[in-house]
């Protein structure tokens, strides 16, 4: 067991030495932002996923929209500039940003609605922007 985890973390050493990913250099604050905005991201994806599993489509749809949707969109124009990730980010990183936004309003319509089916395989198209953004960029 020990020599299982020597070499996955030997491989994941490895793995941090070589990464592509392009380096979108925020500054430190909205670093510290889109951080934070991140994890909820990730939480929010859980509780939608559980709501889903829980047959609770309307639910669902609220948590995608006020958290992950196009109603998200600005909700740091009140920090200063330097903690504002959106302006700060790479032109294409903030594409997939968008798309991200745009998915999760398609995915809280459909879910809205009731449509399981169209609820359920939309929710892919929102899932793809967050491994696509982060394949491919990095902040650190």
């Amino acid at each position: 067991m020990r020599t299982l985890a020597i070499a996955l973390f030997s491989l994941c050493s490895v793995a941090a030495a070589e990464d592509a990913r392009q380096l979108a250099t925020l500054p430190a604050p909205a670093q510290e932002v889109l951080r934070l905005e991140m994890l909820d991201n990730m939480a929010a994806l859980n509780e939608i996923l559980s709501l889903l599993a829980a047959d609770k489509l309307k639910e669902a749809a609220e948590v995608a929209e006020t958290r992950l949707g196009l109603s998200t969109m600005g909700r740091h124009r009140d920090k200063p500039f330097e903690a504002r990730p959106g302006p700060n980010m790479p032109p294409a990183m903030h594409a997939i940003g968008m798309d991200g936004h745009r998915a999760a309003s398609a995915f809280a319509t459909a879910a809205k609605s009731g449509d399981r089916v169209k609820a359920m395989s939309l929710l892919p198209a929102l899932t793809s922007t967050c491994v696509a953004c982060h394949y491919s960029y990095r902040i650190r």
